[in-house]
């Protein structure tokens, strides 16, 4: 698939969604646009589908009452492809499934039913087809109790609650950018039919066990390990569900005759550090990350840290000072930037969970403050 790439996304507002569109966005050669629910409500639908090369199919109803699960994600379907025949429309869909499919609920049903109408669309109109059948995804954004258990236990064990799961049964989960890379790949490379996708394979009691050690360890201010994706994956999660309310955290300051000592960074993860001073009133960052861990930390000076999710408009500010060394962990989707407010030279820790790789940098330039 070669020139820019117009991609669609529907439910794009949706925990998944707004996943994909982030990692998307921040790729050169392709060009997203974004339908929520009011898209398919104001009738606006077949302006949207014209012109996309591909349309990533994830708006849906994953809970509620059976009928109306089942009704909504038939009629959101038939939305779409009557949008489609509209623009005589030869696009390649990709279809969120579940593998759910498998089993005779109507979610289940929903999505059976649903991918066989576009597969039909597809047979008729000369388009392709994608049935991308998912385990369960989670990621940052999730809410409780509705997108994923990952999602209730990290804010359970967030507030202070006791997760009090009743069985532990095996569950399959994957995080929402792992899904985000998987749509790229199959669309570049014109991948039709049945795809199934594999995630990682657990228990819920195993989850919970998880989860809870990776709370334990960042109370003490510990960063976990995080070479496997998934522990990655699960932390990044994790610690969404603490901002902004749990930031700056500030670190013991050891002092005696000889001077001052904090320990900056504590983690057997390795990654790396960087070292930055900043001249009075310059800023540095304005970008944001998929799935990078990073910490900012001011030793010396005075500076206002500031994050904005990239598809919202509030922008949160911390004031930190190297005079009470506290750190702030860059929650992912949010572009930030740090600024010295101070009338001397602002002197910056930076630590990332991994080595910088010019290849795969996974830092999208984004400013947070628009003009």
């Amino acid at each position: 698939m070669a020139g820019q790439v117009k991609v669609g996304i529907t439910g794009a507002a949706g925990m998944l969604g707004t996943h994909i569109r982030a990692y998307l966005y921040g790729l050169g050669d392709i060009e997203v646009r974004a339908a929520d629910r009011q898209t398919f409500d104001a009738g606006v639908l077949p302006e949207f589908v014209n012109g996309c090369d591909v349309i990533l199919h994830l708006a849906g109803m994953n809970r509620g009452e059976d009928s109306l699960v089942a009704q909504t994600n038939l009629d959101l379907t038939r939305q779409l492809i009557t949008a489609l025949e509209t623009n005589s429309s030869r696009a390649h869909i990709l279809f969120s499934s579940s593998t759910h499919i498998e089993r005779d609920t109507a979610y289940g049903t929903s999505k059976r039913e649903a991918a066989a109408l576009l597969s039909e669309w597809a047979e008729g109109s000369g388009g392709r087809f994608t049935n991308v059948i998912l385990p369960g995804v989670f990621g940052e954004g999730g809410k409780p109790y509705y997108n994923s258990v990952v999602s209730t236990f990290c804010h359970q064990l967030s507030t202070g609650e006791v997760p009090t799961p009743h069985t532990d049964s095996p569950i399959e989960q994957i995080h929402a950018q792992a899904v985000a890379r998987h749509f790229e790949t199959l669309f570049r490379k014109g991948v039709i039919g049945d795809v199934r996708i594999q995630g990682q394979d657990m228990t819920v009691y195993s989850l919970l066990d998880i989860l809870s050690g990776l709370r334990d360890l960042y109370a003490q201010h510990i960063i976990p390990d995080l070479r496997e994706d998934i522990r990655r994956d699960l932390f990044n999660t994790y610690r969404s569900y603490l901002y902004p309310e749990h930031y700056p955290v500030a670190l013991t300051l050891h002092t005696d005759p000889r001077g001052s000592l904090f320990e900056a960074v504590k983690s057997p993860n390795g990654g790396q550090s960087f070292i930055s001073t900043t001249y009075p009133g310059i800023t540095r960052g304005n970008h944001y990350h998929t799935q990078k861990v990073e910490r900012f930390l001011v030793i010396g000076g005075e500076a206002e840290i500031k994050l904005r999710h990239l598809f919202r408009s509030e922008v949160q500010t911390f004031r930190v000072s190297g005079e009470r060394p506290s750190y702030v962990d860059i929650p992912t989707l949010h572009t930030h930037n740090i600024t010295n407010i101070g009338d001397g030279i602002l002197t910056t820790l930076f630590w990332t969970h991994e080595l910088f790789d010019p290849a795969q940098p996974d830092t999208v330039a984004e400013l947070v403050e628009r003009t």
